[in-house]
Order: structure tokens, then C-alpha cells, then sequence
């Protein structure tokens, strides 16, 4: 049995009969940028996120970037940041001149710690990043609060969590922005780089709007300087057929994660299974697991065909690019140990019954070996 982390290709056979019509329908009407699909997906996206507006942008990088100009924020701002996230969510505060605050995460869910973000704050913050980590919401109530107290701006980080749930409400619309991924290999994935930045702000959303498109409302009528970041017709096409999918993959993923949970809790004294904090629906774009003897375990996987990732293996202020424009606020020992001892196990909706047996039964069967001692 050959099990890959993600398998794109079996995603895609099971819509393809909706998907290549509609790209030789646009193909063959030439309307590439823009349009109807466009238009039809932001609409579509915006009421199933329950949001006022939806932006579609050309990638997610983007959609951090263009939030954070909307809002304001650049050159002697603050903006804090998990340390434990990819390096788009704090690159995009580095590109338009502020600095990100790094701080530390839950223990118990990778998502940003919200003690961690009260001390962190200075009179030169101006926003925070909660990062919805691996799919599972960061604690928004909490963060809400925060950002009430201090009048700080919150941008939710939702490029890995389409769909999920946060006390009742959808990621998106949770703070005065969202943005999404919709890389391929996301729950609701492109067929390339493809973004989106939702929330109920109209102003802000058509500032958004003006920067994505070349500071403009109209052709050759440009009231601000912006960028080129627009969706593709094609990819917004793909995106408005997998939407209606969504849910249903959704639930199939968390259906994998509760197997996963039943065979791996009599391992669960040397492998730590995800948790999910209170008042939270996790969406499992990844499973996470921690282990002491990481590397070993992935490697043995690999032998028996199981591919497993790393997400992500250096904390941020660990990589040189961000040293010499960042500030690390307070201890930061929980992202640093899970960027050591992390290991993303195969998730996606189509991953069946017998595939996570076999990759369960290997994980027992490492454990057995004890590997972990080198004793192979």
C-alpha cells in the first residue's frame, strides 16, 4: 500500500465531470479575468462564510497584504504574530514596513496564546493575526476581547480552515478582516495560487477591492496606488463547483480524525494525539501528532510507504529572513518544542478505512521496535 499525505489526483476524479465543462466554457468564451465566475464565487463564498463581502484575491500572501494596507498598518507598526504558522502570515507584516511580534502558542491546540498576546502589547501594536492552525480555530472569544480592551485590529488567518467553527460561527467574519488560502492543497483548494479576503467591514473590503485591482473603482481611473492581484475566472470556476463540496469533505476529514483518534489512543502514552479547545469544530486540514523520536517515526513511515510532513519545523524567529525585523515577546518554549517534535500524518477526504489501519498499524508496530532508543 502507497499512502501520499494528500492525494490531489483522487480529489479530482471525483468532480471532474462538473470541473472540465466549465473550463471549455470559459475557454471558449475567453473571459479569463474577472466576470460572472468571479463575482459569482466572492457572492458564494461571502453567505457561506455568513459575511457582508468577499474579495477574491490572486493567493493567500496577497490577502494578508492587501488586508493589512486596507487597515492602515505599515512603517513603525507592531503586529502580533504565533510563532508557529508559515512564513506568509508573517512576511506580509514585514512588506509593508511594520514589524512582527512573535509570540507563543497553546500547549494543547498550536494556536496563538492568548496570555502570551496581552503581554506583548506596546504602544506601537496595531493588530493581531490569530492563526486558525491546521484547521482548528484559535480562541477567538478571548482574542475579541483583547483587541476590544486595547483597540487593536484583528485579521483572522483562515488559509487553513475553510468551514470551520468558532462558538457557532464561521472563521471569516470573526474579526475586522479574514483571509483565505485556496492553494491546492487545501479543503477547499484551486487548481493554482488563488485567495480571498472576507469580513463584514464594507469600507474596508472595498479598499480591498481597490488594491487588488490597481488602486481602482473604474478603467484607467486610479485613486490609490495598488497592486496586481487578481482571481483568475478559471480558478474562481473550480472554486465555486468544490464549494458545494465543501462540507461534505469537511466531514469526511473529521470522520478520519476520529478513526485516527480510536486506533492510536493505546499509543497515546509516547504519541500525543491533536486537541481541540472548547467551543471549537476542527475542519483537519492537517493531523498533527507529536513524538519525541519525529524524524525516526517519519522515516520509518517512509519505509513502509506512509509520506508524512513536517508543519512546520523551525518556529518562525528561528529562520534567519525575519531575524533582523522582528520582536519576540516573552518565552516562546511551546513553539519551539512542537516545531521539534510535530509530524502531520496523511488527511484527506478521500482516505478510507483501510488506509488508517495500515498507517495506525505501523505506528504500533514503530512503537514496538522502539526505535525510538535505536534499537531498529
Amino acid at each position: 500500500m502507497n499512502i501520499p499525505l494528500v492525494d490531489l489526483a483522487k480529489s479530482y476524479q471525483a468532480i471532474a465531470s462538473e470541473i472540465e465543462p466549465k473550463m471549455l466554457e470559459i475557454a471558449s468564451k475567453g473571459h479569463f479575468i474577472g466576470g460572472p465566475e468571479v463575482e459569482g464565487f466572492e457572492q458564494e463564498f461571502s453567505e457561506y462564510c455568513h459575511t457582508r463581502g468577499c474579495v477574491g484575491v490572486a493567493n493567500g500572501t496577497d490577502a494578508l497584504l492587501l488586508t493589512l494596507l486596507a487597515l492602515g498598518i505599515g512603517d513603525g507598526d507592531e503586529v502580533i504574530v504565533p510563532a508557529l504558522t508559515f512564513a506568509a502570515t508573517a512576511e506580509a507584516v514585514v512588506q509593508v514596513g511594520a514589524k512582527p511580534v512573535f509570540v507563543d502558542v497553546s500547549e494543547e491546540t498550536f494556536t496563538i496564546d492568548p496570555e502570551s498576546v496581552s503581554r506583548a502589547i506596546s504602544v506601537k501594536t496595531k493588530a493581531i493575526i490569530p492563526v486558525h492552525l491546521y484547521g482548528q480555530p484559535a480562541d477567538m472569544g478571548k482574542i475579541g476581547q483583547i483587541a476590544k480592551e486595547h483597540q487593536l485590529k484583528v485579521i483572522e488567518d483562515a488559509a487553513q480552515a475553510h468551514g470551520a467553527i468558532f462558538n457557532d460561527e464561521r472563521v471569516g467574519g470573526l474579526g475586522d478582516l479574514g483571509i483565505f488560502s485556496f492553494y491546492p492543497g487545501k479543503n477547499l483548494g484551486a487548481f493554482g495560487d488563488a485567495g480571498a479576503v472576507t469580513g463584514n467591514d464594507e469600507t474596508m473590503l472595498n479598499k480591498v477591492r481597490m488594491l487588488k485591482n490597481h488602486g481602482r473603482r473604474e478603467k484607467y481611473s486610479h485613486e490609490i496606488i495598488g497592486y496586481n492581484s487578481r482571481l483568475d475566472a478559471i480558478q474562481a470556476a473550480v472554486l465555486r463547483i468544490k464549494l458545494n463540496f465543501l462540507d461534505k469533505a469537511n466531514s469526511a476529514r473529521q470522520k478520519a480524525a476520529k478513526l485516527y483518534a480510536e486506533r492510536l489512543k493505546e499509543v497515546s502514552d509516547w504519541l500525543l494525539l491533536p486537541q481541540i479547545g472548547p467551543d471549537r469544530t476542527h475542519v483537519w486540514h492537517l493531523y498533527v501528532v507529536r513524538c519525541e523520536g519525529r524524524d525516526d517515526l517519519s522515516e520509518y513511515l517512509k519505509s513502509c510507504n506512509i509520506s508524512t510532513g513536517i508543519h512546520y519545523p523551525k518556529a518562525l524567529h528561528e529562520n534567519p529572513a525575519f531575524q533582523p525585523y522582528m520582536r519576540i515577546s516573552g518565552s516562546l518554549d511551546n513553539a519551539e518544542e512542537a516545531a521539534r517534535s510535530i509530524l502531520s500524518l496523511p488527511m484527506y477526504p478521500e482516505l478510507n478505512v483501510d488506509q488508517i489501519d495500515y498507517i495506525t498499524d505501523k505506528i504500533k508496530a514503530f512503537g514496538k521496535l522502539d526505535y525510538r532508543a535505536g534499537d531498529s
